[in-house]
């Protein structure tokens, strides 16, 4: 194939891609399979990694690419980012309503646009000749941070427009996600140890200004256009809804369920039967809808304040509220030790369902609520999804009523329970508790800790479920026998479970560390950690000592010798030891000596054998450090299928690049 028809293929298949981008996030009208879809973007890849000089930014391929950020730099808006004057009753609509017709003036009846009003975060897309060259949060309404990179990273964002039109054209909306991918997004925070997000749009917002676009490209961000900002060729329109349907022929995404009303009184229609009828059905969140004015010489002449438009309000949903009385509050434990108070409810009916619990989140939120057993209380449902406890009734107390006090043990263990210093939650301190158990394993086996191959949560499910592992140290202990009796295995597999069981007990300390899931506890802290201590002299270090040590500080600190303070936590200590795993120092390993001891390995393109996670700590148990840039001072690329332009800037600098069959040869494998 000559170049010319390379670059004419590369064209093709970007042009395809996209169509079926629109077809997918605009239309909702999808012509091909995830399969078939898949297959189009593969072979794109390879072919710009057979010839990366015809790479573009705005190619399909390149939505997530380049080093995490360690900041978002301010950006000026071409023109305020204003917030929206609420009317959250039918009095205060029709009041906006009456401001409109009188700035109009007389004999001037305005149409409206109704839209849902997304519970997410602002968003400025600018876009130069059809092609995205930045994203913006909204910030102060007059200047936002850049985060341009992870705007790039959600797919329903297009990169280039459909007909690329020229000019400049800012485009302005949400960021949202949908409740589905939300749950998906707190189980894996969960199951890493770390806190959930408390509502889907703390998560978008968290989400969009990730330092690393990876991270923000696996949360499955939607964005949704709502207003133009400052234009040098927008979508020819005289009115708001000839202007969405322009950008919806250009490609970019808007929020279903769009409306017109000629009245007043249709709106007050509209709202009603969009709050009835769609409000429990949507995907994602809405705390309302967006009335604006559909004329664009009507909003012109109406104008704004130095706050808001006047031509448009966000008409919301009140939430709604009743009284009932807490008859107790227990406590929870999560997957990751936190103990949360929760309130027991004389049941009580809100907003379509009858309400008999509801979390307090934590011991600060009953403090600030002065909330007592015996308590009358003001319970709401927001958003019509998650009730919660707004306000105690105290004129109503008898004296009768029992203050909440966190528990000094675990109501599932019995382990001590401690707050951490600069921290809100209270926690179980025993990786081992019942609560906490399925987490603990999954993390224990998971691929940068003791990467034990074949124990995924299926299997976990089963031996937690049994009862033959109710603790990391029992993994250590399991026989054929046992895992024959499982339904999910036969001899085979249990031969190789067992295998990378017996292989575990050879990996580094600082991959024990990691894997014992101590709070605030990363790979890099944990790499320094064994660097300086072995196991014992770790367990018994005071928090005084260690935050005076690189990467961790005294909140980490605080962590480490609260966890190792625990009489289970020491308990399994011993039985690990017993067990034969590697308790000393990296130091007294002869790190130094290590067979790729001062290397630097940068890795492209994906290997068949192993993840990239794998195969970076593959070279980091050799001595060798990982990547993600070329330099000069790059000891080797290990080149995978589908190499991008590390390759090429491998060979550009006269970098050293092994094959996959190469770099197995030389870690071992």
């Amino acid at each position: 194939m000559t170049a010319k028809a390379v670059l004419a293929e590369i064209e093709r298949l970007r042009r395809e891609i996209r169509e079926h981008d629109r077809r997918y996030y605009i239309l909702d009208r999808p012509e091909v399979s995830d399969a078939e879809y898949d297959s189009l973007m593969r072979a794109l890849k390879e072919l710009e990694a057979a010839h990366p000089e015809a790479v573009t930014p705005d190619s399909p391929t390149q939505r997530v690419g380049g080093a995490a950020s360690s900041d978002f730099k301010p950006v000026a808006h071409s023109g305020p980012m204003l917030s929206l004057e609420n009317a959250v009753s039918e009095g205060e609509f029709r009041d906006w309503a009456a401001r409109v017709a009188k700035g109009l003036g007389p004999g001037e009846r305005p149409e409206y646009v109704i839209e849902p009003k997304i519970d997410g975060l602002s968003c400025a897309l600018t876009y130069e000749n059809g092609r995205l060259v930045r994203g913006a949060t909204r910030g102060d309404g007059a200047t936002g941070e850049d985060v341009t990179a992870n705007v790039r990273a959600i797919r329903s964002i297009p990169l280039v427009l459909h007909g690329t039109p020229a000019g400049r054209i800012e485009v302005r909306g949400e960021v949202f996600i949908d409740h589905k991918d939300f749950d998906l997004v707190n189980q894996a925070e969960e199951a890493a140890g770390r806190e959930p997000f408390v509502n889907p749009r703390n998560c978008a917002a968290g989400s969009l200004r990730q330092k690393d676009p990876r991270v923000t490209a696996s949360r499955r961000l939607k964005f949704y256009a709502h207003s133009l900002g400052a234009s040098e060729e927008g979508p020819k329109a005289s009115t708001h809804e000839e202007f969405l349907d322009g950008l919806k022929a250009m490609g970019i995404p808007l929020p279903p369920l769009r409306r017109k009303a000629a009245s007043v009184e249709e709106v007050l229609a509209l709202y009603a039967e969009f709050r009835d009828r769609h409000l429990p059905r949507l995907a994602f969140a809405v705390d309302g809808l967006v009335v604006k004015v559909n004329d664009l010489k009507q909003q012109r002449r109406l104008g704004a304040t130095a706050k808001s438009p006047r031509w448009a309000v966000a008409f919301k949903y009140p939430a709604s509220k009743t009284r009932t009385r807490v008859e107790d509050v227990v406590f929870s434990v999560g997957r990751t030790g936190a103990v949360t108070p929760v309130a027991k409810l004389k049941p009580v009916f809100c907003a379509g369902v009858t309400i008999s619990s509801v979390s307090l989140h934590n011991f600060d939120e009953v403090g600030r609520l002065d909330l007592k057993v015996g308590d009358e209380v003001v319970i709401e449902r927001a958003g019509e999804v998650i009730p919660k406890v707004v306000s105690v009734v105290k004129e109503a107390r008898t004296g009768a009523e029992k203050p909440v006090l966190p528990p000094k043990s675990c109501p599932v263990c019995r382990a001590r329970v401690a707050k951490e210093e600069d921290a809100v939650a209270y926690r179980c301190g025993n990786p081992s508790c019942p609560a906490q158990l399925k987490r603990s394993l999954l993390h224990f086996a998971s691929r940068d800790a003791m990467d034990i191959e074949g124990f995924g949560e299926a299997v976990v499910d089963q031996l937690a479920d049994s009862g033959r592992v109710a603790s990391i140290a029992d993994l250590y202990d399991l026989t054929r026998d046992d895992l024959l009796k499982l339904e999910l295995f036969a001899e085979k597999r249990a031969e190789n479970l067992l295998a990378q069981v017996a292989a575990s007990r050879r990996k580094p300390l600082a991959r024990l560390i990691y894997g014992l899931g101590i709070r605030h506890v990363g790979e890099k802290t944990a790499e320094t950690l064994a660097s300086l201590y072995d196991l014992q002299g770790l367990s018994e270090a005071p928090a005084s000592e260690l935050e005076k040590l690189p990467e961790v500080g005294a909140v980490v600190a605080s962590s480490i010798a609260s966890f190792f303070g625990s009489a289970e936590v020491r308990g399994l200590l011993e039985r690990l030891r017993k067990a034969g795993l590697d308790f000393e120092k990296m130091e007294a390993r002869g790190a130094d000596g290590l067979p790729l001891s001062g290397k630097t390995f940068v890795f492209t393109g994906e290997l068949s054998s192993m993840t990239r996670d794998q195969a970076e700590g593959s070279v980091k148990e050799l001595g060798a450090k990982a990547s993600s840039s070329v330099s000069s001072k790059t000891s080797f690329v290990v080149a995978g299928s589908e190499a991008g332009s590390k390759l090429a800037k491998a060979r550009k600098l006269g970098v050293p690049v092994l094959d996959e069959a190469a770099f197995l040869k030389l870690v071992g494998r």
